[in-house]
């Protein structure tokens, strides 16, 4: 599947998609040239997202993954994970690794199932992609195109920039970020795969390292169109060479 060209070819919205609710002292929507607070965000956002996707790369770490499938859970998984020379991250099984049962024909449904499971899993991940980390161009391209709003969380001392049309057509990418001490809180992805009904959500929480570096302690992605859950916890965070804890 080729997302782009079927993003591309999509013009629905996610009108059908439950809008992020917004905080009452939400400002209203404008460009950067218009509104100074928001151009000041959207630079911070800008810098701590390439900052901090420095930091990472000297970091392996342990993925604990979860799925739930139509309302079953399955076992989980573990990989230990790293960047890799290209930038992108890979991962690594640890433990035994659940065979297929059953006769000849079973393993061969089930083998089956997997691969379309996988590929369809591999389109997902290259959509997310365009959105985790948060990219610096796609962020100033929204900014431009006045496609992103500022909000406020008085009590939790946080900003949210929600950006639209920040990938494909009619998506929408809400940031929580804490301005004083420049580093993302969370983010929430509605989006979808080549049609608006095939819904795709992503919810990020983040944690800091000792050394300040931030990273995605949890994400819940949900696939209604597959009854799909993914729960996916990075732990244990150590520097190459060195032991984790």
């Amino acid at each position: 599947m080729h997302i782009r060209r079927l993003a591309i070819a999509t013009t629905m919205g996610l009108a059908v998609f439950a809008s992020v609710a917004m905080p009452a002292s939400s400002f209203a929507q404008a460009s950067g040239a218009m509104n100074p607070q928001l151009q000041q965000r959207i630079a911070a956002l800008k810098q701590s997202a390439a900052t901090n996707q420095q930091k990472l790369r000297r970091y392996q770490w342990t993925e604990v993954q979860q799925l739930t499938l139509k309302g079953e859970t399955k076992p989980q998984q573990e990989f230990m994970c790293q960047y890799g020379p290209d930038g992108q991250v890979q991962k690594f099984p640890m433990g035994e690794q659940q065979q297929t049962s059953g006769g000849r024909l079973k393993q061969r449904i089930a083998e089956k199932k997997k691969a379309e499971m996988k590929d369809y899993l591999s389109d997902v991940k290259s959509l997310l992609a365009e959105y985790l980390p948060p990219n610096p161009e796609k962020i100033q391209q929204a900014s431009q195109s006045g496609n992103v709003a500022l909000s406020k969380e008085p009590a939790a001392g946080l900003v949210v920039l929600t950006f639209t049309t920040y990938a494909q057509p009619g998506d929408q990418m809400a940031v929580s970020f804490d301005p004083t001490a420049k580093k993302i809180v969370t983010i929430n992805v509605n989006t979808y795969m080549g049609e608006a009904k095939d819904k795709v959500s992503l919810n990020v929480s983040f944690s800091t390292l000792p050394d300040g570096t931030n990273y995605a302690e949890k994400t819940v992605l949900d696939l209604p169109a597959k009854q799909m859950v993914i729960t996916t916890l990075n732990t244990n965070y150590h520097l190459f060479g060195q032991p984790g804890m």
